[in-house]
């Protein structure tokens, strides 16, 4: 599966921002989609995820309650609505694909993920 993310963009802390990540080449169907970002002399780390199959998710504490993912089988995507930004939210943000989870929650962990998609930049102003 190929995938896309966008959406990013320059946004005033406390304010939202949706990120896209649109898989072609294949139907998500038994697969988890997440997100992971990586700021300027990081390490990219887990944001969020969800597993298509019984949509169970999983989030990062640092996002929890200002982020929410979300799978949109009429588009093959998957989507990643964030809200409260902060300048320590602005990053590259990546999405990648777990072609086998099935119905198991989501991983936190890249090595699950053999998909990557390119970034978005998201840019956040205090």
């Amino acid at each position: 599966v190929q995938l896309q993310a966008s959406g990013g963009g320059l946004v005033q802390a406390g304010g939202s921002l949706r990120l896209s990540c649109a898989a072609s080449g294949r139907t998500l169907s038994r697969h988890a989609v997440g997100w992971f970002r990586q700021a300027p002399g990081k390490e990219r780390e887990f944001v969020a995820a969800v597993a298509w199959s019984g949509g169970a998710t999983s989030y990062a504490e640092s996002v929890k309650g200002r982020f929410y993912v979300s799978g949109d089988a009429t588009q093959n995507s998957v989507h990643l609505q964030m809200h409260n930004l902060k300048p320590e939210d602005a990053a590259v943000y990546y999405c990648a694909a777990d072609s086998n989870r099935g119905a198991r929650s989501p991983s936190s962990l890249e090595r699950a993920y053999e998909s990557w998609g390119r970034g978005t930049l998201v840019t956040v102003s205090s």
